[in-house]
């Protein structure tokens, strides 16, 4: 069994690896001409640690993530008043079996790239053709210097994210839907930064149009700030178009004076307008299947979108891990079954959360922040945070 993953992000190097401990052939071809530092602060909740640890990656986590003392540290726009707080730490092991870490995106695809043979990541590949016929698929890539590259495989997996050049095989191509939203991100050396930002807090703060998160990454050394605004006339999708401080700074002018210093401490920002997809109608046509945000592109509120493509590397192995040549497609539409219906609720249940989120100080407001006083995000997450994708395939 040989399969073709298209996509060298956090998705596709877990799907790799699982794949190949599961004794598949699986070869990882990545558009960029090299795997480089992207994106900035990301959480990996207990649903994403589990299937790492499983997959012997359990040490290389712990050496760089931040695990959280306490999260969802919901604080008032004005003065910092703190509405809600759920400790971690050893409550989060005892219900879900690990901690909730931050961590740096580009820390954990080094983690991946490291876990993997060096043949298995063929960069500066991007998709022209993809065919497929009843016993494989062919697929062609381009590179800078004009050459073309066909590979022949027995399985495809689109894991190349919301704009996938691997889905029009799958579904007839509908545009993603912008949300009015864009988040600003900074990462914050945190020598500079309020005392406040530096502890092991995932803290988030509300108000009225917007919100604004932070938390440190790299053993404590930098704050990880997204800051989710009105877009205005913002369309641009990227990790690394550069916004500007002093329209950030614009953003938040009238906030507690400790969040201004945080913002203050930045010496840059990047500026990203937020899209999303509705759910797809199928992920798999044949030997062709998706997987993470080619399948179920969401928005950030949950934190969710790399946990849910690492529960789709487990399943997708663990179909794979029987099948035959023969049998592929079988195994993707099984592998479909399985992960559509609940990646496709955790899109819907991203979706609106800054609604609640951004509430002007009100009545509205004001009940809101009674509610948040009297939950337990913790154990109100069981359904994100205690689902086992393998216990799923076998049931």
């Amino acid at each position: 069994m040989k399969v073709a993953i298209v996509g060298g992000g956090l998705g596709g190097l877990t799907a790799a690896l699982l794949l190949r401990q599961a004794g598949v052939e699986a070869v990882v071809y990545e558009q960029a001409a090299e795997l480089r530092e992207v994106g900035a602060g990301i959480g990996v909740s207990p649903n994403m640690v589990r299937p790492l640890v499983r997959a012997g990656l359990g040490e290389r986590l712990a050496s760089f993530a931040v695990p959280m003392d306490a999260a969802w540290e919901l604080r008032r726009w004005e003065d910092g008043r703190v509405l809600a707080s759920q400790t971690m730490g050893e409550e989060c092991r005892r219900l879900y079996g690990s901690d909730f870490y931050v961590a740096h995106r580009a820390d954990l695809l080094d983690m991946l790239v490291k876990a993997l043979p060096e043949d298995v990541i063929r960069t500066d590949r991007r998709l022209e053709v993809l065919r497929q016929d009843p016993d494989g698929v062919e697929l062609t890539f381009g590179t800078a210097t004009g050459a073309r590259a066909t590979v022949v495989a027995d399985a495809v997996i689109g894991a190349d994210g919301i704009h996938s050049a691997v889905r029009p095989a799958v579904v007839d191509e509908e545009p993603p839907r912008f949300s009015g939203l864009c988040a600003y991100r900074c990462l914050i050396d945190a020598e500079r930064a309020p005392e406040l930002s530096v502890r092991r807090v995932q803290t988030l703060w509300l108000g009225p149009g917007r919100h604004f998160v932070h938390y440190p990454i790299r053993d404590r050394k930098l704050i990880n700030v997204v800051a989710i605004v009105p877009a205005g006339e913002w369309r641009v999708e990227s990790w690394t178009a550069d916004g500007r401080l002093e329209d950030l700074r614009g953003e938040f002018e009238t906030w507690d004076p400790r969040l201004r210093g945080l913002i203050d401490a930045a010496t840059a920002t990047k500026r990203w307008a937020l899209y999303d997809r509705s759910p797809l109608e199928r992920w798999t046509s044949g030997r062709v299947t998706l997987l993470g945000d080619a399948a179920h592109s969401m928005l950030p509120f949950l934190g969710q979108g790399a946990a849910q493509a690492v529960e789709d590397a487990v399943v997708l192995a663990i179909c794979l891990r029987e099948a035959t040549r023969e049998t592929a497609a079988e195994a993707l539409a099984r592998y479909e079954r399985i992960r559509r219906p609940r990646a496709s609720q955790v899109q819907l249940m991203s979706r609106g959360r800054e609604v609640l989120n951004h509430l002007p100080d009100g009545p509205a407001q004001l009940e809101r922040d009674a509610t948040l006083a009297a939950s337990s995000p913790l154990r109100q997450s069981a359904w994100l945070y205690g689902h086992d994708p393998e216990t799923a395939v076998a049931d």
